[in-house]
């Protein structure tokens, strides 16, 4: 069985840790290295990770990167009162099931 890995925040602490799942805590600076560690587990199958840590990664390397591993990469919300960047994480998980931009539409 697959596990499930949470890359947080360093200011998260080890609060996914309390609840028996692999979490690992970083900067932004640290989060793309991380992430490239991370696909390249065969123990891992879902990478759960903090949206903040994705704001300095280039969205094109990251999806490069995400088409290669068989898993799933999904983006944890920043916790309440955090600004955090607004992302489409559903029109992204679309995209990535369907192998194309699909606009969706409330």
């Amino acid at each position: 069985m697959k596990e499930i890995l949470f890359l947080t925040h360093e200011d998260s602490g080890p609060g996914f840790a309390l609840t028996g799942v692999r979490q690992q805590t970083m900067n932004q600076d640290q989060a793309l290295d991380k992430i490239q560690l991370a696909f390249a587990d065969p123990e891992i199958g879902v990478i759960a990770v903090d949206n903040r840590l994705l704001e300095k990664i280039d969205p094109v390397r990251l999806r490069e990167l995400t088409e290669r591993w068989p898993g799933v990469l999904v983006t944890l919300p920043a916790p309440a009162g955090r600004l955090a960047q607004p992302v489409d994480e559903l029109q992204r998980l679309v995209q990535r099931v369907l192998g194309y931009h699909v606009r969706l539409q409330q």
